[in-house]
């Protein structure tokens, strides 16, 4: 039908049908003789790259099957973890779900870190229960931790400086403040102490539960030592630490404390769950994370 309908156009419009066609079947055998030439070195090494390439990229989705994760049976086990580097055996050891593992891997694919226990929380999920349960086994690097808080202590170094600087008000030498009952005021009247040396002092204070040395202050990072003879401590500061009961508190109430940790607060809890109650710290000496000096250290600070 086409070929007959083709003789009602005119001359001129034939002749334009006849270009188009003519250009066609020129392009399509140009296309066909292109393809059937050799391919050269680079253009052979370059397809090389594209199937490693492929490969490669085959290799990681295969990371996340699905079915790949369930088939995966290990057994459940907590153990430290970072949940930036935990290859997908560890994340099911701790109970999570396949769908969750592949999740995680997918967000750390993607750029994702976790900065923080808390951040965790977020797998979607994740339960309250499941989560408290393994919070005191996450370890996050400092190496995820963000770069600007490396120039943070710059900048309240300045900020110290420039406070102790306005503060008209410093006590003269002879002159001592009480290290376990000043508080943030009472502390910035002390030679060199500003604004975040007097809040770290609190904090730390908080988290020992009391200091019962002033040489304790250099524990503090980067804590001026020249400030040191204008602290003190009352005779009855001894009487008002808070004590550790190392028999009753959990393992992550434990780890809070700047002396114990984690490995230390997990290896008291195995001690117990193995051989009960603890009469003395003496009894802790054969695990190798105790020694003799951190049990010099942490002595005033635990009952039994």
């Amino acid at each position: 039908m086409f070929f007959k309908e083709f003789f009602y156009f005119s001359k001129s419009d034939r002749k334009v049908i006849l270009f188009l066609f003519l250009c066609f079947v020129v392009g399509l055998l140009l296309v066909r003789w292109m393809n059937r030439q050799p391919l050269s070195v680079d253009d052979t090494s370059g397809t090389e790259q594209v199937k490693t390439s492929s490969r490669g990229h085959q290799h990681r989705e295969r990371e996340y099957d699905l079915q790949e994760l369930e088939a995966i049976k290990p057994t459940l086990q907590l153990s430290p973890f970072d949940p930036n580097t935990a290859t997908a055996q560890q994340l099911l050891a701790l109970g999570l779900q396949p769908w969750q593992v592949k999740n995680i891997l997918k967000y750390r694919a993607k750029g994702g870190i976790y900065r923080q226990p808390s951040d965790f929380a977020k797998v979607y999920g994740l339960t309250r229960k499941h989560y408290l349960m393994i919070e005191p086994y996450i370890c996050i690097s400092d190496d995820y931790r963000p770069a600007a808080e490396l120039f943070a202590e710059v900048k309240e170094e300045r900020t110290t400086r420039r406070d102790t600087l306005l503060q008209p008000f410093k006590i003269s030498e002879g002159q001592q403040v009480m290290l376990n009952t000043a508080d943030t005021t009472q502390l910035k009247k002390v030679p060199g102490i500003g604004s975040y040396f007097a809040r770290q002092i609190v904090r730390y204070r908080e988290r020992l539960g009391g200091f019962v040395d002033v040489n304790q202050l250099k524990e503090i990072d980067d804590f001026p030592t020249d400030a040191l003879r204008f602290f003190a401590l009352s005779p009855t500061d001894a009487s008002s630490i808070q004590p550790l009961n190392l028999n009753q508190l959990t393992l992550n109430q434990l780890k809070r404390h700047p002396y114990i940790g984690f490995y230390r607060a997990k290896a008291i809890v195995d001690y117990r769950r193995l051989h009960g109650d603890l009469r003395s710290l003496a009894d802790l000496k054969l695990i190798p994370e105790i020694t003799d000096e951190w049990i010099a250290r942490i002595q005033p600070y635990v009952v039994f």
